[in-house]
């Protein structure tokens, strides 16, 4: 999403951070996860089946990883195991599809490698038959040096829900920018704009140190689709607004390397054997709901039309041919809903579908407003078809909305909600910011089937599914520049069965009873290092001209790179620019060095680590 896209219309409010050289955050390595400091995550419940993911740091060129799946926390009923082979093709990460499952089952997993277990991760199968509820936490656009990510802790603090659902931006691509007060690990690493594999990779690989976002992986599964930051912003099949052709390589390898980054560290079912680059898919849960993940960034996304605050009769925007999801998708979209046969549609989807717009002008024709002929065929499949219980979910815009989802305005009756084919809920933003200085009531007046409107405050939304209803309850978080939160409902606004349109819910979602115990943490290992550093990443490898690496420091302390040959003798030496406590990386230019094995050595005053690395020309 473009952050400046309503800057024509409202003053954005400036916010000011400060970084002070204290590096005492969350975003830290814990030595008590090695080797599996990433920790653990699971992915796309079916009945029968979950994703399981880990990745390992080691200095080997490949690693057999085992794992295993149980009924219960202390493995002694494990269901199914297995062995996986990984290596840096992979970026040392691990997936699993473990199958042979029960249906609306909680089960526990757990890794080993180098001979020492992950963390326990705890996940969920779906239902099948006879499901009357089901709970989600809905959420999108996580920008690591904005804030600490509190939504996801309190998801882990209320322990409520059967998985999250996150609409995408997980990451950002942007370089550094200001980081919170205090806390310098908020910076991003690396410094600069991630336009490489092995960038998209280390940020990737940033990301999930996080440990209120490792935890919330943990402890329920993911249902995850991308949005524009996991390449850059407001990306199109075929460009993105933050790529320069030339300047910053050829935008299709950037697309694929920020698309294999994601497929390689997301808990991630891939639509077919063949096919690791499509996200869309349906997750059935039971009779009560069947949810729909589309892709409305990369897979059929045409050029959006320049600028914002846009005539709908500008040449682009009435231009038949052109598409949000590709002729493919929307084949597939409008069939997955016509022919479910689960009580609720719920649709995970990356930007705004209801309109948005004032004096008649489309405000952001990166949004759904953008495609209105995409939308029409949409809305004619769900009305034609009588397609009833339609639910979007929304991320992108950073701010918090409940809308009515109108087929024609002109014939929308805000008083009754007649003339609305569908209702969507838009999740604000994890950290990502959107300040706005301007009343809610401006954009309604021009917008009456917006019914909620909050344009500053950070969390997400908790979704209630039960056979009568569909909830939403806007959860936001106070201050997420300081470590310690709260978080409160902000608004509940609710769909009944059979209907088109919202109505302000009675009162907020009810605590759920029921849920089994929180997976338990690692055992600490107090200030016990044995050394002090560990090599998260050394990438390519093999490599051609230069290697990457993304290291951390228990202990400040200059450090040195030194190449050795097979023979022992030093052909390169690099003194390393991170000295402080924390996440660092750098990158060695070793293209005058001969074809052959070599190894990387890193020396610090207190330890040393070393691997294998190959050069191939």
């Amino acid at each position: 999403m473009k952050q400046t896209f309503l800057s024509l219309v409202f003053t954005i409010a400036a916010i000011t951070i400060f970084a002070q050289p204290n590096s005492a955050g969350r975003s830290v390595l814990d030595p008590a996860y090695e080797p599996f400091y990433h920790g653990v995550a699971s992915g796309d419940p079916l009945p029968d089946r979950v994703i399981l993911w880990t990745r390992i740091t080691t200095s080997a060129l490949t690693e057999n990883v085992t794992w295993q799946i149980a009924t219960d926390v202390n493995f002694n009923n494990v269901v199914n195991s297995g062995v996986v082979t990984t290596d840096d093709t992979k970026d040392f990460t691990v997936k699993v599809d473990a199958a042979g499952l029960q249906a609306n089952t909680w089960y526990y997993y757990r890794f080993n490698g180098q001979g020492k277990y992950s963390i326990t991760g705890r996940t969920r199968t779906a239902p099948t038959t006879g499901v009357t509820n089901l709970r989600f936490a809905v959420l999108s656009c996580s920008n690591l040096p904005n804030g600490y990510f509190h939504a996801y802790r309190n998801i882990v603090d209320k322990n409520e829900v059967d998985a999250v659902l996150h609409l995408g931006d997980y990451i950002y691509e942007y370089k550094t920018n200001s980081a919170v007060p205090n806390d310098t690990t908020r910076k991003h690493e690396p410094d600069n704009e991630i336009l490489t594999l092995a960038d998209y990779r280390m940020r990737h690989s940033q990301y999930k140190l996080d440990a209120d976002l490792r935890e919330c992986h943990r402890q329920f599964p993911f249902i995850c689709v991308w949005d524009d930051h996991e390449t850059t912003n407001n990306s199109w099949k075929g460009g993105a607004d933050n790529h320069t052709q030339g300047t910053e390589g050829n935008w299709y390898d950037r697309k694929g390397f920020g698309i294999k980054a994601y497929f390689e560290w997301m808990p991630l079912r891939p639509i077919s054997p063949t096919n690791d680059s499509s996200i869309y898919r349906t997750l059935s849960f039971g009779n009560l709901a069947d949810v729909i993940m589309v892709d409305t960034r990369l897979e059929g996304r045409d050029q959006q039309a320049p600028g914002i605050l846009v005539q709908p009769t500008h040449p682009i925007i009435i231009d038949s041919t052109r598409s949000l999801f590709g002729a493919p998708q929307l084949t597939w979209f409008n069939n997955q809903l016509k022919n479910s046969t689960a009580t609720w549609k719920i649709v995970g989807n990356q930007v705004m579908v209801a309109p948005l717009t004032i004096n008649a002008l489309i405000v952001n024709p990166d949004q759904w407003d953008g495609y209105p002929f995409d939308r029409k065929k949409v809305f004619d499949n769900i009305l034609g078809n009588d397609i009833k219980n339609v639910v979007f979910l929304t991320g992108d815009i950073h701010t918090s909305w409940a809308n009515d989802v109108p087929y024609d305005r002109s014939i929308y009756n805000p008083s009754t909600g007649a003339g609305s084919a569908a209702v969507e809920f838009v999740c604000t933003s994890v950290t990502s910011g959107s300040e706005i200085n301007v009343s809610a009531g401006i954009v309604q007046s021009a917008n009456p089937h917006m019914k909620y409107i909050d344009l500053s405050k950070r969390g997400y939304v908790l979704l209630d599914i039960t056979a009568s209803r569909t909830q939403g309850d806007w959860i936001h978080v106070s201050d997420i520049t300081k470590k310690s939160f709260t978080a409160s409902v902000s608004a509940s606004w609710a769909v009944n069965l059979g209907e088109r349109f919202l109505r302000m819910a009675v009162s907020p979602i009810a605590t759920r009873s029921g849920m089994p115990n929180l997976a338990t943490a690692p055992t600490s290992v107090g200030n016990i290092i044995k050394t002090d550093i560990v090599s998260l990443m050394c990438y390519p490898n093999p490599f051609t001209k230069e290697i990457q690496l993304q290291y951390y420091l228990f202990e400040g302390g200059n450090s040195i790179a030194t190449v050795f040959d097979k023979r022992g003798r030093k052909v390169f030496e690099q003194a390393l620019p991170g000295n402080t406590i924390g996440l660092h990386e750098a990158n060695l230019q070793l293209e005058k060095l001969s074809k052959g094995n070599y190894i990387v050595q890193i020396v610090t005053p207190k330890g040393t680590i070393a691997k294998e690395i190959i050069k191939v020309q």
